[in-house]
């Protein structure tokens, strides 16, 4: 399949470049460069294959996209929430799957182990996962405790030295390339807690997820624990409980609320581009009334959701943002971005389908994004138990 040229121009109707730095232009130019040059010339094909294009580790760990927010001296890049979510902005916007590989690395595997891990599990683990020497995966979601993880079955017993993991995980990005995975598991009191597994370990396995419609050129397995050792000094030594793995999904959400703004774009741009260029009737399809009307709603639910990031970027930063605040974001982004994707499906018409353009990924890849990290109907329970204070939830 012939690469195409990645012409996008991104939108910004209310000159929102306004309230940014100008470090924040540059990391963001940064990221769209390096997506325009590396990601959308292969990705299509990376995906028609359902591979992982292994290569874009060590691309980004050499950008900077892994941890950017964890202080310089473990590897990190010390910059603010508004940077993080402008470069998981730009890599969603060339792949959904490439904006997970990052998300997981840095939110879900790097954080907690900043977060709640002792000075010499920084020290081990964090520069390798920043410069992408290392990969590593997020392990909570079980076969049968998707959005009640408290119900978790995997677990580990004290064995002297060691504990000893036995249960399961699914749906696990990067679980097939990673040297590393942050494991959530109940000790004998039943009491949740973080583990730090390492490829080679005895009884630990990550067999591929096979047959995805949705994040194909993205790696997802599962992880397999039977009578694991895992050394004590690999427990993450400052969390214990729920809020451990919770407070990871938050700033991994976060990231999302940028990303699939980014597909969003990236639709939109196709569409509008396309709409300029398709002629019909004996003029430009943007021409006309109903595409118009798609067009502009597009616009208008986009600037929506960039002034919802970025404000909740500015909380973030000042430490005030709430996990539902995160929630909130998540959910808009995500259903934006899937409405999106299919009215530009729908303005390219048969084009839409095919691999010529990138919006039937977008939009497939969405698919995956609305449900992971919390689905679409918990956030907005979560939303709801908020403004009430009333738990639907049990």
């Amino acid at each position: 399949m012939a690469a195409r040229t990645d012409q996008f121009q991104s939108p910004d109707y209310y000159l929102l470049d306004e309230l940014l730095t100008e470090e924040h232009k540059l990391i963001r130019e940064s990221v769209r460069s390096y997506v325009k040059k590396e990601i959308s010339p292969i990705i299509e094909e990376y995906a028609q294959r359902a591979e992982f294009p292994q290569q874009i580790v060590r691309q980004m760990g050499d950008l900077g996209c892994f941890g950017p927010t964890v202080p310089v001296e473990y590897g990190g890049g010390g910059l603010d929430y508004i940077s993080y979510g402008l470069m998981m902005q730009e890599l969603e916007r060339g792949d959904s799957g490439v904006r997970s590989t990052a998300s997981v690395q840095g939110s879900l595997v790097m954080f907690p182990i900043h977060a709640y891990g002792s000075e010499e599990q920084k020290r081990r683990f964090l520069p390798k996962l920043a410069s992408g020497e290392w990969l590593g995966c997020f392990g909570l979601t079980e076969p049968d405790h998707g959005s009640n993880p408290a119900g978790m079955l995997s677990n580990f017993r004290d064995a002297g030295d060691h504990v000893v993991l036995n249960g399961s995980k699914m749906w696990i990005s990067n679980a097939p390339y990673a040297q590393v995975a942050v494991v959530w598991a109940k000790n004998e009191e039943g009491k949740i807690q973080g583990l730090i597994l390492e490829r080679g370990m005895e009884g630990f396995s990550t067999p591929t997820t096979h047959g995805k419609w949705s994040l194909r050129a993205s790696a997802t397995g599962e992880l397999v624990f039977d009578h694991v050792k895992v050394p004590k000094e690999n427990i993450l030594p400052g969390v214990s409980g729920v809020k451990g793995p919770l407070s990871c999904l938050t700033k991994a959400r976060y990231g999302i609320a940028w990303g699939a703004l980014g597909a969003a774009m990236d639709c939109y741009d196709t569409a509008l581009r396309y709409s300029k260029e398709r002629v019909q009737f004996d003029r430009p399809i943007g021409g006309f009334q109903l595409q118009q009307k798609k067009l502009a709603e597009m616009i208008t639910e986009i600037t929506k959701a960039q002034l919802l990031v970025w404000r909740l970027g500015v909380l973030m930063n000042e430490g005030k943002a709430s996990p539902e605040q995160v929630s909130m974001a998540k959910r808009n982004s995500c259903e934006i971005a899937a409405n999106i994707a299919r009215d530009a499906r729908q303005m390219l018409g048969g084009m839409g389908i095919t691999g010529e353009y990138s919006i039937m990924r977008h939009m497939m890849n969405l698919e995956s994004v609305i449900t992971y990290e919390g689905t679409h109907d918990v956030h907005l329970l979560i939303t709801g138990m908020d403004v009430t204070g009333l738990n639907a939830f049990k």
